[in-house]
């Protein structure tokens, strides 16, 4: 069992996907989950107690190095924003989380606080922010670029040389055409397939 205690922060439906992917490796072990303010505070996720809520962190601080962001993103990155923000500043580590079963280039780089999940595959080149989501299956091919605060749902396929701007969401099976660029906060729909530009603005398919 590791040394390394991480604590998560948020206990939905995401957060069982983490868990997953957390305990495929060797890296972690998972002290507890933290739930937001005025949720209930008792209870087993997967096995893991809920050990307090996100008003609480200075006092977790004390006990936890590491934290890992485990709250879903559909649509806007503006709570996951907060919170990376929040435990940067209480001084917690944001590792990268990479499932045992995912395959990351040697020549990709990942930045603090994302995790890969099952079967995802990063190419050479790539480059993906700090507190993103790459979620099951999605492929992120040669010299793409994902920016901060991104979820790349499942199955999506990013292909070589796109570029995502931060804040943004790419639902599951969309696929981005070699080049593509789309600005920040973009909300890509499930199953859309980005083509080319005109004039600067991304030109989908399948309206």
């Amino acid at each position: 069992m590791s040394e390394k205690k991480i604590i998560l922060i948020g206990g939905g439906g995401h957060c069982r996907s983490c868990i997953d992917v957390i305990e495929s490796g060797n890296e972690f072990t998972i002290a507890g989950i933290v739930e937001q303010s005025g949720k209930k505070k008792s209870g087993l996720i997967l096995g893991y107690p809920v050990i307090g809520c996100d008003n609480e962190l200075d006092a977790l601080k004390k006990q936890y190095d590491y934290a890992l962001i485990t709250l879903g993103q559909v649509g806007l990155s503006t709570t996951r924003q907060q919170l990376f923000s929040r435990l940067k500043q209480t001084g917690f580590i944001l590792p990268v989380v990479i499932s045992s079963r995912a395959y990351v280039s040697k020549h990709a780089q990942i930045e603090e606080g994302s995790i890969i999940m099952h079967q995802v595959i990063v190419n050479a080149g790539a480059r993906i922010g700090k507190n993103c989501i790459l979620n099951t299956r999605c492929l992120i091919e040669h010299d793409a670029g994902v920016g901060d605060h991104t979820h790349v749902s499942t199955g999506a396929v990013l292909n070589g040389e796109t570029q995502i701007g931060s804040g943004s969401f790419v639902g599951s099976n969309a696929t981005l055409v070699q080049g593509i660029k789309l600005p920040d906060n973009w909300f890509l729909k499930a199953g859309h397939l980005i083509v080319s530009e005109k004039d600067g603005k991304p030109i989908r398919d399948n309206l």
